[in-house]
C-alpha cells in the first residue's frame, strides 16, 4: 500500500509516519532524506543533486522524481511507501501518478490531517526536539517526564527550530494553503482522500489513520 500523509507544517505527519513505519512495516520516503543521501552517493543522479545544491538552487521536480524512481526500483519499492514532502503541487502529483503507473504501482490513499490554524500555531511554537535522537516534545502537551531529560535516550540537549515562531509559522501556513491545499480537491476527485482530525491525541489520530486505510 502506497500512501501520502497530507497536512500543513506541524500537523503531526512525521509522528504518524514514524508509527506506520515501526508498527505496520511501511517505508518512509522523505524528500529531504533522499536528497541528502543522493548528494553523497556518487551516482549520476547524486552528482546532479550535489551540483544543484552547491549552486544554492532549488532541486527540480524531475530530479526528485528520479530519486523516487530509484527507490521504487530498489528494496523500498517492495514495501508499502509513505510519501513525505512530495507531492507539494498539482504538477508534482501528476508526475508521481505517472511514475507509479510506469512502475506498475498505484497510490492507494491520501490521508489529510485537518487542523485549526490558530491551534496549530500554538502547537508549533511550543515544539522542541531532542538533539540526539530526534524525539519531539511540546511545552504543554508533551513535556519530558523529567525536566530537561529526554524520555527516550536520556540526552539533556534540546533544540527549537529558529522558524518555530508565530510569524514564521503563519508564513509557512500561507505557502501551504497556496501550493499544497489544492491537492485535497485533486485526490478527493480521485476517490483517494481520507480525512482525520490532526489535532487529536497522538494515539487516537493513529487509530483514525489506520481505520481510514483499513489496516
Amino acid at each position: 500500500m502506497n500512501i501520502i500523509l497530507l497536512g500543513p507544517p506541524g500537523a503531526g505527519k512525521g509522528t504518524q509516519a514514524r508509527r506506520l513505519v515501526e508498527e505496520k512495516g511501511f517505508v518512509q520516503l522523505s524528500t529531504g532524506d533522499m536528497l541528502r543521501a543522493a548528494k553523497t552517493s556518487g551516482t549520476e543522479m547524486g552528482k546532479k543533486v550535489a551540483d544543484v545544491m552547491a549552486r544554492g538552487e532549488l532541486v527540480t521536480d524531475d530530479i526528485v522524481i528520479g530519486l523516487i524512481a530509484e527507490q521504487l526500483d530498489g528494496e523500498a519499492g517492495k514495501q508499502g511507501l509513505i510519501f513525505d514532502g512530495f507531492p507539494r503541487t498539482l504538477k508534482q502529483a501528476d508526475a508521481l501518478e505517472a511514475l507509479l503507473a510506469e512502475k506498475g504501482q498505484t497510490l492507494e490513499a491520501v490521508v489529510e490531517m485537518q487542523v485549526d490554524e490558530d491551534a496549530l500555531v500554538d502547537r508549533i511554537t511550543g515544539r522542541f526536539t531532542c538533539a540526539k535522537c530526534g524525539e519531539v516534545y511540546h511545552d504543554t502537551t508533551k513535556p519530558t517526564q523529567k525536566p530537561g531529560v529526554c524520555d527516550v535516550c536520556g540526552s539533556t540537549e534540546f533544540v527549537r527550530r529558529a522558524d518555530d515562531n508565530a510569524e514564521s509559522v503563519r508564513v509557512r501556513l500561507s505557502a501551504y494553503n497556496r501550493q499544497t491545499a489544492p491537492l485535497i480537491g485533486y485526490y478527493y476527485a480521485k476517490g483517494k482522500l481520507r480525512t482525520v482530525d490532526g489535532l487529536g491525541e497522538i494515539d487516537q489520530v493513529a487509530k483514525d489513520i489506520e481505520a481510514g486505510l483499513g489496516l
